[in-house]
């Protein structure tokens, strides 16, 4: 008996917790899981709504050392080589890159520098998205993908910033 605030309660041995709740997150927030070409998780990235557009943080892993480009993809897609996740994100029909006059693609994003340790944690805005349903929304019929490119985007070369090859993707979908 445990003897609490003068009530005398029994003491149960093997008592087991009541399974918790599913982790929920809180509304205009969507967490989505990063993989490589052969399948392996390298992170997560989450997915922020904000009055001015959408935030951006992540924790990545194992990636190769080096600039590299991350871009908002038209299909929530993934299978490697991940051209299934389509050309970048353009709703607005502009043109690719912020150095480009008649530019900025809406799923054009800032680069990543991953260090020797191939780790990253980052955050960045991405001013002309949300997850809110609207012509901008990332979650549209066939949702959308993050795409990590091997190379870095050079913000002018059309369409895509001369990024290289796709070698991680998530797909963004509710």
């Amino acid at each position: 008996m445990l003897a609490l605030l003068g009530l005398s309660l029994p003491l149960l041995a093997n008592a087991r917790a009541a399974p918790s709740e599913p982790a929920t997150q809180p509304p205009g927030t969507l967490t989505v899981a990063i993989r490589d070409l052969r399948g392996r998780s390298v992170g997560q990235i989450t997915l922020t709504d904000s009055p001015h557009g959408l935030l951006l943080r992540g924790k990545l892993k194992n990636l190769p050392k080096g600039v590299h480009a991350l871009h908002f993809h038209e299909t929530g897609k993934c299978e490697a080589p991940f051209k299934t996740a389509g050309g970048h994100y353009n709703p607005t029909q502009r043109s690719h890159g912020v150095l480009d006059p008649g530019g900025l693609h809406a799923g054009d994003l800032p680069n990543l520098v991953v260090p020797r340790s191939g780790k990253v944690d980052f955050e960045t805005f991405a001013p002309a998205l949300t997850l809110s349903p609207g012509p901008t929304t990332v979650l549209d019929a066939d949702g959308s993908a993050l795409v990590l490119h091997a190379k870095a985007d050079d913000h002018h070369t059309q369409p895509s910033g001369d990024a290289g090859d796709r070698i991680a993707c998530a797909v963004i979908v509710r």
